[in-house]
């Protein structure tokens, strides 16, 4: 083990605190706001690359974060059923209206499979929940959409740190093509709706 590693694992958690840790950041990041301000799937990433070389054991740290992931999408959830437009007059959020909107335009367009999507894709991560939230979308759907694509994030990013994780590098460059598969299969769904749409229409 290189000792800049070694130096690290003696700043960090033992046993549970370190998987109650993962869970927390990847907890904050899906939550509306704070995801802006807490690099979580950068945190799990290398937290999969620290687990291949020692620190931790990977598939308690994929649960965790799954785990968190769920968790922190069904608190946005349920902050934008019941205070909604009293949390857009905080200060704080009225400064992120435009990631509001970006957030509302995907989810009318894509309906609870944004749920799955945003989870993919950065900034309004925590906004599409809290959008899908006061927008009454049904529980339980939200429920499905979100315990699947935590499960997916969970696996993915600290999978991609493990899997890659020979050197640093080779991690980041392994989370730019994930990405890219993630985006190739929104477009691939909204293409396939719509020309599902257009069959029935004929």
């Amino acid at each position: 083990m290189e000792d800049w590693l070694r130096h690290l694992f003696s700043y960090l958690p033992e046993s549970g605190g370190y998987y109650l840790l993962i869970g927390l950041i990847a907890f904050g990041e899906s939550l509306v706001g704070i995801g802006l301000l807490l690099p979580g799937s950068t945190l799990c990433v290398f937290a999969g690359f620290l687990a291949l070389h020692g620190k931790g054991e990977i598939t308690t740290l994929i649960c965790s974060a799954a785990i968190g992931a769920f968790w922190g999408d069904v608190l946005s959830f349920v902050l934008g059923a019941r205070f909604g437009p009293a949390l857009l007059a905080n200060r704080w959020l009225k400064k992120r209206l435009d990631l509001v909107r970006k957030a509302e335009i995907f989810f009318a367009e894509h309906g609870g499979k944004s749920v799955f999507f945003g989870r993919f894709f950065g900034p309004i991560r925590g906004f599409v929940p809290f959008v899908a939230g006061g927008a009454g979308m049904r529980p339980g759907a939200f429920f499905a959409y979100a315990v699947v694509s935590a499960l997916l994030w969970g696996l993915a990013y600290p999978g991609i740190g493990w899997v890659a994780g020979v050197s640093w590098q080779n991690v980041q460059r392994w989370t730019g093509r994930f990405s890219l598969v993630i985006l190739a299969a929104l477009v691939v769904t909204v293409l396939w709706v719509k020309w599902r749409g257009r069959r029935k229409r004929r």
